[in-house]
């Protein structure tokens, strides 16, 4: 009888040792790969966690002084000597704005000392509330009787030149650009337009209608003209007979 029950035994245990593994409940054939590391192990693991979303962009701006290799590269071009406002009076700033494109874009800009801090919470505004500029750069140097750039639309500040009459030459005065008290704002959008109502630039007639609303315009109590006013600027729109469109300085020349 114990031989008869030793022989079962070992049959059954025969019997286990040659079946397949994937057979036997719970368990993986030899070949398949974990779902999971397993415990104790240093490799990665796969995730299925989605991929953060993008950070929405916001403003940063800042302003410094002018530094040595910009001052250069100024001197002889915006700025002389004889200009009514010294370099160390003026400041640098930089800013994110949107653009006409829709992207984010950086600039510079130099004003006065003065307004420094005020013109940069201005652009800020304009930044939050989703108001397209064409380019943010510097003004480039101005010549009497110079070709009339018909496309460019640069928001611009500091320059030291005159103020200019209606047909493009020189007042005998300073312009409040040469002060860095003044702003133009995406000129060929908003463009000087004289009380016969002719502009410059013939890029600039598809914005003579201003009861229109095209990306980049100014109209009267949008957030550009409000800004600035809130800093107590004034906006050339305003003024009578002659319209400047895109000009906004603190005097109001």
């Amino acid at each position: 009888m114990t031989r008869t029950r030793g022989l079962a035994l070992a049959l059954l245990l025969a019997s286990a040792c040659t079946a397949t593994p994937a057979a036997l409940e719970g368990t993986n054939p030899p070949d398949a790969t974990p779902t999971s590391a397993p415990s104790g192990t240093t490799g990665p693991t796969p995730t299925t966690s989605p991929s953060p979303e993008p950070r929405r962009p916001r403003f940063f701006g800042r302003l410094r002084r002018i530094p040595a290799a910009i001052a250069t590269e100024m001197t002889g071009a915006t700025w002389e000597p004889d200009c009514p406002v010294a370099l160390e009076d003026l400041r640098l700033l930089r800013f994110n704005y949107l653009g006409l494109d829709g992207e984010i874009h950086r600039g510079p800009m130099v004003v006065d000392v003065s307004v420094a801090e005020d013109v940069l919470g201005v652009f800020e505004q304009l930044f939050d509330a989703g108001f397209p500029l064409k380019h943010v750069a510097f003004a480039r140097r101005w010549r009497p009787n110079a070709p009339v750039d018909t496309t460019r639309s640069v928001t611009s500040s500091f320059n030291c030149r005159p103020a200019l009459n209606p047909d493009g030459t020189p007042s005998g005065s300073w312009s409040e650009h040469a002060f860095g008290l003044a702003v133009d704002v995406n000129p060929l959008q908003n463009p000087y337009v004289a009380a016969d109502g002719s502009v410059l630039r013939p890029a600039a007639e598809t914005y003579v209608d201003r009861s229109q609303d095209l990306p980049g315009m100014i109209h009267p109590g949008d957030v550009v003209v409000l800004a600035f006013a809130a800093i107590g600027w004034e906006w050339g729109g305003d003024w009578s007979g002659k319209k400047d469109y895109m000009h906004f300085s603190l005097r109001g020349r």
